[in-house]
């Protein structure tokens, strides 16, 4: 979709504006790769169709737009575009429409609706599984730091990039909190710290993070590597990684599996689901509304 080239200049600063936009507000790398792309064949689309401004999009011409892309070859293989490209496409579009209507640049409705198939199953830790990574961890200074992450990702039930964008002046010990100054969608939240989280995040600000931040002592991160630099998600997760293996775990796993298993045992522990929203940083129920069914299942 890159090589596509538009000729629409509103479309062009469009495009970029878009992706500006979710970089701004901390969307992940993928996101503000993929969703811009995706959004550039629409206008492309559009062209073809001589429809040069967002006024003329009408529902019906974004409902013909699915109904070409369901019958356009797949460049990648053999077939037809697959469901999941789809459904790629129209969260693409959504997200774009919203960029539209929070920057005041017009309106575009997406009111259509794929089938819904088969999800993804959403990879859940047990309670015994958490301990068993809390206790592989050792008292080294990188095995409190790991112990720090998953206090934070765990115990905290940050998103990957929340975590990564720590700082910490974000850690507030003396009151018991954490802040989320770069969540989704750019908002800002406080995370309340159990006593068990706070000593945890306690023992890597005073005898671990001091050592990893001598040759840069101005660094504000919150968790540094040992080039004494801001770690990066994929660090963190190859940590996650080594803690797995060591635990003898062989569940596949994210960062985002300790999200899901935090906000899954606050359900089972009987927290309403509204707080359990607030908890994770959700725009609306409806996204808790998932760890549910999955708290009900596996209860």
């Amino acid at each position: 979709m890159k090589h596509l080239l538009l000729k629409n200049t509103t479309y062009k600063n469009l495009e970029y504006g878009f992706a500006s936009w979710l970089e701004t507000l901390g969307y992940a790398k993928s996101t503000v790769y993929g969703s811009p792309s995706y959004v550039k064949a629409f206008f492309f689309y559009l062209e073809q169709q001589e429809i040069f401004i967002l006024t003329e999009i009408t529902n019906q011409v974004i409902k013909d737009y699915f109904v070409y892309l369901s019958r356009r070859k797949n460049h990648n293989k053999a077939g037809s575009l697959s469901l999941n490209s789809l459904r790629n496409n129209l969260s693409a579009l959504r997200r774009f429409g919203k960029y539209l209507r929070e920057t005041e640049q017009g309106n575009l409705e997406v009111e259509i609706h794929l089938p819904e198939g088969r999800t993804s199953k959403k990879e859940i830790l047990t309670r015994d599984e958490i301990s068993s990574l809390y206790q592989v961890t050792d008292e080294t200074i990188l095995g409190m730091r790991d112990k720090a992450m998953l206090s934070v990702y765990y115990g905290c039930g940050l998103r990957r990039n929340e975590g990564v964008n720590l700082n910490v002046k974000d850690i507030l010990l003396e009151r018991n909190k954490l802040i989320v100054r770069k969540g989704k969608g750019y908002k800002e939240r406080i995370v309340p710290i159990t006593r068990t989280i706070k000593s945890d995040l306690e023992d890597y600000l005073n005898y671990a993070r001091p050592f990893l931040i001598e040759r840069n002592p101005t660094e504000e991160s919150f968790f540094i590597s040992r080039s004494a630099i801001r770690l990066s998600g994929n660090m963190l997760y190859e940590r996650l990684k080594q803690l797995k293996e060591k635990a003898g775990i062989i569940k596949n796993l994210s960062l985002h599996t300790l999200r899901h298993s935090i906000a899954t045992h606050l359900l089972q522990d009987g927290m309403k689901i509204e707080y359990v929203s607030q908890f994770l940083g959700h725009s609306s129920l409806e996204s808790t509304q998932i760890y549910t069914h999955i708290a009900n299942e596996i209860s």
